[in-house]
């Protein structure tokens, strides 16, 4: 059947998931697509942030996008620099580059009830009109800033690690870095080398598992990858079929997850041979609560002798350096804030208006939302990729925005033959799709590991995916039309040439 209409998709965010998306929809012959990117580059949070030791905890050869395989990566866990530039590459190898528009950050998305139209407005007041909007904003985008008490008061510079300072000068000085999670240990791993003291404040510590991190990838592997695609190929579904395991370890209570637990205590015990310094690294829950942290390098680093770990809560900065709760000042000629991401953000600070006249703000109240991570009640035509629940704890992002990815072009096809004009979830499917997944929360080591992590969105409810990759291939593979709303505005148009 010949296409009678060409659908009008903007896609907001150029990392993993408008990657993703933008090669979808032009494998699918759409074509009148727009990839929007309020960075000069792609690559989401691997163009944003650039903090010295930035490295993936994911093995490169499973870091990567199913249909770009990359066999010549330097190194088992790769670069920050690397992956970056690894995503600006399969841009330019797919041909999307002309779909995407960098600079162009969206403020505003608002739908009209009368003609069915999306307009996003960019931050420069341009306008522009679309029957679908696929919000790909990610999830580790906007920074969190903790409230301290005078911190702009401090004379020398501030540094978030998600908008790190090139020109930031580290040698021979006095380095405080705040916060940990595996932005704080890989800073603070990089950094100590060559500071003349490091001062790493935390709140509560964190499991470590040892690894190699800079274990550089075998030549000979490069090689035979690059000359056998088909090994390649192999290669990637054995990862694949590795990672399966996750889910199982953080969902169920087996000896897989007991033998990780086990692993990360021994991991403190061995490397920390200073009895009080390793309790202050004891965290007080279980391993794997948190997002688990991997590292070849910091409890090396922490123990050095120009290092220093402070557990005592920091009461206020002043302009000579820290102050924390029992008093003492630590003085610092620059702080670095590891302190993370405002994760349940999504698409926000975006204005995005839906149906009758809500706002995402609105809807969003009680915490982010969403029917099968992709789709919410209120806003007609507008779906994410990587949105609420999605697995960033347990499954490759990867396979999860091509599935997604994959599951919308049944609604854009239909529009394309003039089936549909809008389609929107029902209210009824999402509660029910979401009170599902909290009660499969409930026993995963997330809820029951004793810790508070950014895993818990606004309500106190943890935001991944509580189930295996095998159900949501089953979810995301053809959507279940009695669960939506669609709706057909007027007779379809002529078909065009």
């Amino acid at each position: 059947m010949r296409p009678i209409r060409e659908p009008r998709i903007i896609v907001i965010g150029a990392g993993v998931a408008g990657i993703t998306t933008a090669y979808v929809l032009q494998q699918a012959g759409f074509t009148d697509f727009t990839v929007l990117e309020k960075g000069s580059d792609v690559g989401g949070v691997w163009h944003w942030n650039r903090y010295p030791g930035l490295t993936c905890d994911v093995p490169s050869q499973l870091y990567q996008f199913g249909f770009a395989p990359k066999p010549d990566w330097s190194r088992i866990w790769a670069s920050g620099t690397e992956i970056q530039q690894y995503h600006r590459d399969v841009v330019d190898d797919c041909g999307l580059s002309d779909r995407i528009r960098l600079n162009a950050e969206a403020t505003d998305a608002t739908f009209d009830d009368a003609s069915g139209e999306w307009t996003v407005t960019l931050a420069d007041g341009e306008k522009l009109v679309a029957d679908f909007v696929v919000c790909a904003t990610g999830v580790l985008e906007n920074p969190a800033i903790p409230n301290i008490p005078g911190l702009s008061s401090f004379a020398g510079p501030v540094v978030h690690t998600a908008r790190w300072d090139p020109d930031l000068e580290i040698a021979d000085r006095r380095i405080a870095v705040i916060g940990t999670g595996s932005t704080g240990v890989q800073v603070v791993s990089a950094l100590q080398p060559t500071a003349a003291h490091l001062t790493h404040f935390t709140r509560t510590p964190q499991w470590i598992l040892w690894a190699p991190m800079t274990l550089r990838q075998p030549l000979l592997a490069k090689s035979v990858l690059g000359k056998l695609p088909a090994a390649h190929s192999a290669l990637y579904r054995t990862l694949m079929w590795g990672a399966g395991i996750l889910p199982d370890i953080v969902i169920n209570d087996t000896w897989r997850r007991r033998a990780v637990q086990t692993y990360a205590r021994l991991s403190l015990r061995v490397q920390v041979r200073d009895r009080k310094l390793r309790k202050q690294l004891t965290p007080d829950y279980e391993p794997l609560c948190k997002r688990q942290v991997v590292s070849g390098t910091y409890y090396r680093a922490i123990t050095a002798s120009n290092a220093e770990l402070v557990t005592a809560g920091i009461s206020q900065i002043c302009p000579e350096g820290i102050v924390t709760d029992d008093g003492r000042l630590h003085q610092m000629d620059a702080i670095v804030m590891a302190t993370g991401f405002r994760a349940h953000d999504y698409m926000r600070p975006m204005t995005i208006t839906g149906r009758d006249g809500l706002t995402l703000d609105e809807a969003w109240a009680n915490g982010p939302r969403a029917y099968a991570m992709t789709a919410i009640p209120g806003f007609p035509n507008l779906f994410t990729v990587l949105g609420p629940n999605s697995p960033t704890g347990s499954i490759s992002l990867q396979h999860t925005a091509e599935k997604t990815a994959g599951y919308l072009l049944t609604w854009f096809e239909q529009f394309r033959q003039g089936v549909i004009d809008q389609v929107e979830v029902t209210e009824e499917a999402t509660a029910a799709f979401n009170e599902e997944v909290v009660a499969a929360l409930k026993p995963t080591i997330w809820n029951t590991g004793g810790c508070n992590s950014w895993y818990f969105n606004e309500s106190g409810v943890v935001d991944l995916w509580p189930f295996d990759r095998k159900t949501l291939d089953a979810m995301l593979t053809c959507p279940n039309s009695t669960h939506y709303r669609t709706s057909v505005r007027a007779k379809a148009a002529e078909s065009v040439d």
